[in-house]
C-alpha cells in the first residue's frame, strides 16, 4: 500500500522537482530536477563540493530538503525517513562502506535483509518453525547474492579483513537483499582496483538488465561513461550539463568546471 502522501502515478520512476538543501546562509544543492525512468542507469559527475553526495542524501533520506519535492513512483518522499523509502524500493550505498566490521560478510548481508512478514518479536519467539524455516531462506538468499558478486569464497570472513574493493561489493549484496527497484550508489569506483572496478560494472550492468534502476556518483569518469546513458554533471550545487555522456563531457562549460579537462 502506497503512502497516504501518494500522487498520481508516472513514467517516472523518481522525479526530483526543485530540490534544494540548504546549512545556515549556503545552498549545497539549488533548485536541482531531474527524472529517472524505469530501468535507467543515469550518472552524476562532478568536482570535490559540487553537492553530488548532499543530492544523494537528500533522495534517500538522510537529508531534509530544505525546498522542492522527491516523487519515487508516484509516492511523495519528501517528509518520508530512509527505512520508509528502503521499503518502496529506493536505496542507496555509500562512498565509504558502512559494513559491521565484526561480523562475517554473509552475517553482513543477513543484517540488510527486511522482516518481510512484520513478525514481532513475540510472534517470532512464540513460532519457531516458521522464524527458523525464514532464517533459511534468507540464508539461502544472501548466498546466492554472495555467489552473484563473486564473494562466496569470503563467506565467513569478518568484514574488517576484506579489501575496499570487497567491501563495496559486501555493501551492493546488503542493499540488494531488500530485493530494490532503484539504487544509489556513491563513488562505488572510489578506492577500487582496476580488475574489481571491472567486476562492479558487470555486476551493475547485469542488475540493470535485470529490471534495476540506477544513480552513479563517480569521479571515474571514463567508468561511468562506459556504464551510464545519460549524464549529469554538477556544479555549485546546480546542474551544468546533462545528456548523452560524450556531448556532456564535450560540452565547453564542463571542460572549465573540470579545469584539467575530461576527455
Amino acid at each position: 500500500m502506497k503512502n497516504p502522501t501518494s500522487t498520481c502515478a508516472s513514467e517516472h520512476l523518481l522525479a526530483v522537482e526543485k530540490v534544494s538543501c540548504v546549512y545556515g546562509g549556503f545552498k549545497a544543492v539549488d533548485s536541482v530536477s531531474f527524472e529517472l525512468q524505469p530501468r535507467e542507469l543515469l550518472g552524476i559527475a562532478g568536482t570535490n563540493g559540487a553537492g553530488k553526495s548532499t543530492l544523494f542524501a537528500a533522495i534517500a533520506g538522510q537529508q531534509r530538503a530544505s525546498a522542492g519535492k522527491i516523487i519515487f513512483d508516484g509516492t511523495d518522499l519528501t517528509a518520508l525517513e530512509p527505512y520508509q523509502r528502503a521499503r518502496l524500493g529506493l536505496v542507496r550505498t555509500f562512498q565509504i562502506p558502512r559494513e559491521f566490521k565484526s561480523l562475517t560478510v554473509h552475517e553482513n548481508l543477513l543484517a540488510g535483509a527486511p522482516n518481510k512478514e512484520g513478525e514481532q518479536l513475540f510472534a517470532a519467539l512464540v513460532n519457531t518453525q516458521a522464524r527458523q524455516q525464514r532464517e533459511r531462506e534468507l540464508s539461502e538468499k544472501a548466498d546466492s547474492v554472495l555467489e552473484f558478486l563473486n564473494l562466496a569464497k569470503v563467506r565467513n570472513v569478518p568484514a574488517l579483513n576484506l579489501s575496499g574493493g570487497q567491501k563495496k561489493l559486501v555493501e551492493l549484496g546488503r542493499v540488494l537483499m531488500l530485493e530494490p527497484r532503484c539504487i544509489l550508489l556513491d563513488e562505488p569506483f572510489a578506492g577500487v582496483n582496476p580488475v574489481l572496478i571491472d567486476q562492479l560494472s558487470e555486476h551493475i550492468v547485469t542488475l540493470n538488465q535485470q529490471g534495476i534502476a540506477f544513480i552513479l556518483i563517480e569521479h571515474h569518469l571514463q567508468a561511468l561513461k562506459r556504464l551510464a546513458k545519460r549524464l549529469i554533471v554538477m556544479d555549485r550545487g546546480s546542474i551544468l550539463a546533462q545528456g548523452d555522456p560524450q556531448s556532456v563531457l564535450d560540452n565547453a562549460q564542463v571542460q572549465v568546471a573540470y579545469m584539467g579537462g575530461v576527455a
